[in-house]
C-alpha cells in the first residue's frame, strides 16, 4: 500500500461560524481561526478541513454559495484567508476546502441569469422541467423535506433542488458547467490549498429523463428518487474528467461525501489504480440509531446494538484493506455529538469520550476530529424551536408539528438527539462569558455546560479528554501498525466489548473498548499472549493483569502492542 501524507495525517474540521470570533460580532471568522492555529498544532492535527467560507446568503450556513471566488463578508476578506493559509503552512499543516458543486445558491449570478428566460445562455446550467398533470415534474423529495422542485413564475417551469429551494442543482450534463467548476477548483489550488472535501458529490449525475421514484416500500429512501440521483450513470465519468482536468496536476487529498454507498462503491471510488477520490465519507454507522433509507429515519431515535456496529465498521475495514482507503469519523457539522450519541455524557463523560476516540481513531484510515470533539462537547437542549438556526431542523419541525399536527414534545426530542445544531454551538474555549467564543451575543446560543467543559480547564488537567487526544494522536503516528496494519475483528457477537487487532510487519496491536457503564470481564485470545505485550495507552491508569482476562471498568479502553518477530 502506497504511503501518503493524507493517510498518516489527522484531520480537524473547522466550522468557521462557530469556532472563534476575533472581531466581537458574535460570528466566528478567518482571523479567529488564525488566532487558534497554535492550539491546533499543539493538538497534533496535520490537516484542517474548513467548512465553506465563500460568499453566501446563508440559507444553509454557507452550503449555498453565491460566489465561489469570494469570501463571505462575515468571515473577513480574501487577504484574511490568504494570511490564514500562510500561517497554516508555516506550521507544517495543510488546508482542505469544501467544494460544493452539486448546487449553488439561487442568488448566484448563474441562476439569476438562468431564471430570466428559457433561452438565456445560463438556462442550461440548471435543471428545468415543465410540470406534469398540473403538478411537479416528478415525485422526488428534497433531503430537507417537501418536494425537490420549485416553481418559477417568470418562466413557468420548475427547477430541481435536492436540498433547500434556495439551492438549485447544477446541470452536470452541461459541459460548460463542468468547465466552470474545474476552473474554479484550479483557482483555489493555485492559491495553495491542499485538497477538497466534496459536498454530496455522488449526487451530481441524474438519470436521463428524471423518471419518477419507485414507490415500493413506504420507508425506502429510494421512494424519494435516490435511485435516479445517487451514484448516477455518469458519476464516474464526471469524476474521471475532474481528475484528468484538475486533480492529477496537484498533490492533493480529496474526500467525497457520498450518501448511500456501500464498501464496494468505496473500493471503486478510492482504489489506488483508477479511483477518483482519496477517500469517502460513508454513513452506514451514522444510520445505526435510526431507520436507514428514509427521511423520517434520520430523525427516528432507535436503540442500536454493538454487534451491528462491528458488522458495519468491519465490512468497510475488510473490503477496503489493500485496495482503497477509509475515513474515520464520529462527528461533523451534520451529526450530533458522539459522546452524547454513542457514549455517556453524564456520569462517564470523560471516560466514554476517551473510549470512543481510542476505538475509532486506531482503525485503518484517516481520522477526523470535529471542533470540540477533543474536549467532549455534548448535545444541547434549547428551550424553544426559535433558538435553533438550522434550516433542516425548522423544515422538519414545521412539516411534522405545524402541518401534520404531530406531538411537539416527540419532535423536539428527535431534534435534541439528532439535530445538526448540536454540532454548531460555539466552541467552548473557557469558562468566561459565552465560553470565550465572543464578547457579544453569539449567532447561536452557547451550550450552558461550557463552564465545566472547556479548553482552558482541560489544558490544565493532565487527565483531560483534550490531553488524551494529544497522546492518542502521537501514538498513532509513532506506530506504522496503527497506520497501515490490517484489521481483524474479535468476538463479533459480544454486545459489550468491541475488540480488534491491527497487524503489520511482525507487530500486532490489540484495541479493546468497553461500550457499557458496567464493569466487564473480557477474555483475550491466547494467541495474543498478553503477558508479552505492552499497554501503550488507556483511559484509566494502567493495571497489571494476571493471565489473559481483562477486568475492564465502565467505558474503559486499552491498547496493547507486541512484537512477533
Amino acid at each position: 500500500m502506497e504511503r501518503k501524507w493524507w493517510k498518516e495525517g489527522v484531520v480537524y474540521q473547522v466550522y468557521p461560524r462557530s469556532f472563534n470570533d476575533s472581531n466581537g460580532d458574535g460570528i466566528g471568522d478567518l482571523r479567529g481561526i488564525t488566532e487558534k492555529l497554535d492550539y491546533l498544532k499543539d493538538l497534533g492535527v496535520d490537516i484542517l478541513w474548513l467548512s465553506p467560507v465563500y460568499e453566501s446568503p446563508n440559507d444553509d450556513n454557507g452550503y449555498d454559495i453565491s460566489n465561489y471566488r469570494a469570501i463571505m463578508d462575515e468571515f473577513g476578506t480574501m487577504e484574511d484567508w490568504e494570511t490564514m493559509l500562510e500561517e497554516i503552512h508555516k506550521r507544517d499543516m495543510r488546508l482542505v476546502m469544501d467544494l460544493v458543486v452539486n448546487h449553488t445558491s439561487d442568488e448566484h449570478e448563474w441562476f439569476q441569469e438562468a431564471r430570466k428566460s428559457k433561452d438565456n445562455p445560463y438556462r442550461d446550467y440548471y435543471i428545468w422541467r415543465d410540470g406534469k398533470d398540473g403538478a411537479e415534474p416528478n415525485n422526488w423529495v428534497s433531503f430537507f423535506s417537501g418536494s425537490a422542485w420549485d416553481y418559477d413564475e417568470e418562466t413557468a417551469q420548475y427547477y430541481l433542488h435536492l436540498f433547500t429551494r434556495k439551492q438549485p442543482d447544477l446541470n452536470w450534463e452541461n459541459e460548460q458547467v463542468r468547465k466552470e467548476v474545474f476552473d474554479m477548483m484550479k483557482f483555489w489550488l493555485d492559491k495553495g490549498i491542499d485538497g477538497f472535501r466534496m459536498d454530496v458529490i455522488n449526487l451530481i449525475s441524474k438519470t436521463p429523463g428524471l423518471p419518477d421514484a419507485l414507490v415500493t416500500q413506504a420507508k425506502n429512501l429510494y421512494q424519494w428518487g435516490g435511485e435516479h440521483f445517487v451514484n448516477g450513470p455518469r458519476f464516474m465519468e464526471f469524476m474521471n474528467e475532474m481528475n484528468d482536468e484538475v486533480l492529477q496536476h496537484y498533490d492533493v487529498m480529496t474526500v467525497g461525501e457520498t450518501a448511500m454507498v456501500k464498501p464496494e462503491d468505496g473500493v471503486e471510488f478510492t482504489n489506488e489504480e483508477d479511483g477518483v477520490l482519496s477517500m469517502v465519507f460513508q454513513f452506514d454507522h451514522m444510520e445505526i440509531d435510526g431507520l436507514p433509507g428514509s427521511q423520517e429515519g434520520k430523525w427516528s431515535v432507535q436503540p442500536w446494538k454493538l454487534s451491528k456496529m462491528k458488522e458495519i465498521m468491519s465490512d468497510w475495514q475488510h473490503t477496503l484493506n489493500g485496495k482503497g482507503w477509509n475515513s474515520l469519523y464520529l462527528e461533523n457539522h451534520d451529526q450530533p455529538r458522539s459522546v452524547s450519541r454513542f457514549g455517556n455524557d453524564k456520569e462517564y463523560h470523560k471516560e466514554s469520550a476517551k473510549m470512543l476516540a481510542t476505538w475509532y481513531q486506531l482503525m485503518q484510515g484517516t481520522p477526523y476530529i470535529y471542533q470540540g470533539q477533543e474536549i467532549g462537547m455534548t448535545n444541547v437542549k434549547y428551550d424553544s424551536i426559535e433558538d435553533y438556526r438550522d434550516v433542516e431542523i425548522h423544515n422538519w419541525y414545521n412539516e411534522q408539528v405545524t402541518e401534520k399536527g404531530k406531538n411537539k414534545q416527540e419532535i423536539m426530542h428527535s431534534i435534541f438527539v439528532k439535530g445538526r445544531d448540536n454540532a454548531r454551538t460555539p466552541m467552548q474555549w473557557s469558562g468566561e462569558k459565552n465560553a470565550g467564543f465572543t464578547p457579544d451575543e453569539p449567532w447561536i446560543k452557547v451550550n450552558p455546560n461550557y463552564t465545566s467543559i472547556n479548553v482552558e480547564d482541560q489544558q490544565k488537567d493532565e487527565g483531560s479528554i483534550l490531553n488524551y487526544y494529544k497522546e492518542l494522536i502521537r501514538l498513532r503516528k509513532n506506530h506504522d501498525v496503527l497506520l497501515y496494519g490490517s484489521y481483524k475483528l474479535l468476538d463479533p457477537e459480544d454486545e459489550q466489548v468491541y475488540a480488534y487487532e491491527r497487524e503489520l510487519d511482525g507487530e500486532v496491536a490489540l484495541i479493546v473498548a468497553n461500550f457499557t457503564k458496567e464493569a466487564v470481564e473480557y477474555q483475550v485470545d491466547s494467541s495474543f499472549e498478553l503477558k508479552t505485550a505492552q499497554q501503550v495507552i488507556g483511559n484509566y491508569p494502567n493495571e497489571e493483569e494476571n493471565g489473559e482476562q481483562l477486568h475492564l471498568k465502565p467505558y474503559e479502553a486499552r491498547v496493547y502492542i507486541k512484537t512477533t518477530k
